[in-house]
């Protein structure tokens, strides 16, 4: 097990933009910039709703959920129907992640969202494929690409992107890295995807389901039984029983922590509920993602930021998230050594970036920004 705590006296507070990082848990649409968005709405006279253009609002607690968020995020979706507007999606989401130090990123899509404006499943994905190359040749962050089908429809098209998925399966610029399941949790019966998550991983294609964060601790079992995950998407909810948070963790198997996600949800009231210290203690490996920034407000540096202010992480304990998102990546084992060594010369360099201010300050990053959307079909 590993314990982190945190120190009253002054310390080094190193820049988390400066922090060498793996970000595994981004969707397309949700990684938009609300320029983009606007952009793009107004190019083909579409209306989108105010909270998407104007800073998503604060959301009291008892009105946030999942239908709301996910109503939202239709409509930013609707906008994106061409093959300019989904490279130029993908290639901002590299940027932006190139401005907060990550050197890996690996991006979810449901290309059933976009084939009918482009010609279908296949140029769909070959779009993003080959921007995905494009933009990692621009800004030196690597980019894998994740399928990920949609609780909301038939098992039988998991199947189908399972297939396409595998026809370009790789550890490459822009090529497949692994195959998730996303969308709404309580939807669909987990067992019945388990035949495409069989199909990519007889190609080599990882899984990385979501699960455990609308639904708790038996919802992870079964996914965990029957999708057999490399990584889960988010898993907070596995907190609730330490049982399964030694599973987990003697599995290996991953969680995607979201926190900004989790609040706008309505999973946890505040970012400091987030049981992020209970799943690092159990010694389960965490990566911190930014899930859908377009929605919840923030992407990911604001992450790191609330492990150091809301759960009083110091940047040893920082650095070993940074660690485990990269040991959860999929990258070529060569890339994520050097990325590893990154990290230790980050944080071996108290002035990278930073300055002395007391344990559990933000520091010098951008404040945390109070997370109120959320995510749906991605």
């Amino acid at each position: 097990m590993r314990a982190f705590s945190s120190s009253p006296r002054l310390v080094a507070m190193r820049d988390l933009a400066a922090l060498p990082k793996a970000h595994l848990h981004l969707h397309f649409t949700g990684s938009m910039r609300p320029t983009t968005l606007a952009e793009l709405a107004a190019a083909q006279g579409l209306r989108v709703p105010s909270a998407l253009l104007d800073g998503v609002p604060d959301v009291p607690a008892d009105v946030r959920g999942w239908f709301r968020f996910q109503r939202l995020y239709e409509s930013a979706r609707a906008v994106v129907r061409s093959e300019g507007a989904m490279r130029r999606v993908l290639r901002e989401a590299v940027q932006d992640d190139a401005a907060e130090g990550s050197r890996r990123l690996e991006i979810q899509v449901d290309p059933t969202s976009y084939a009918p404006h482009v010609g279908g499943l296949v140029p769909a994905l070959e779009i993003v494929l080959d921007e995905a190359r494009l933009a990692q040749e621009a800004t030196g962050v690597s980019v894998g690409v994740v399928v990920a089908s949609s609780r909301m429809r038939h098992p039988l098209e998991a199947r189908t992107l399972a297939r396409l998925a595998a026809r370009h399966v790789g550890d490459g610029p822009g090529e497949v890295v692994a195959f998730g399941l996303s969308n709404d949790e309580r939807r669909g019966d987990t067992a019945e995807f388990a035949s495409a998550f069989a199909i990519a991983a007889r190609a080599g294609l990882p899984g990385v389901p979501h699960g455990g964060e609308l639904l708790g601790p038996e919802h992870v079992r079964d996914v965990v039984t029957h999708l057999h995950p490399r990584r889960l998407g988010h898993g907070v909810r596995a907190a609730e029983d330490p049982a399964l948070l030694d599973e987990l963790a003697r599995a290996g198997i991953a969680c995607e922590v979201c926190p900004a996600s989790n609040v706008s949800l309505g999973v946890f009231r505040e970012s400091r509920h987030v049981p992020l210290r209970a799943l690092i203690d159990a010694g389960v490996p965490v990566a911190l993602g930014a899930d859908d920034p377009l929605l919840f407000g923030s992407r990911l540096v604001p992450q790191y930021a609330a492990a150091r202010v809301a759960h009083g992480l110091d940047d040893a304990a920082i650095a070993s998230l940074a660690r485990d998102s990269i040991g959860a990546s999929l990258a070529p084992e060569t890339d994520r050594r050097r990325w590893l060594a990154e990290v230790d010369a980050w944080l071996a360099d108290p002035g990278s970036g930073g300055s002395a201010a007391p344990a559990g300050s933000a520091g010098p990053t951008a404040p945390v920004v109070a997370p109120a959307a959320g995510a749906a079909a991605r």
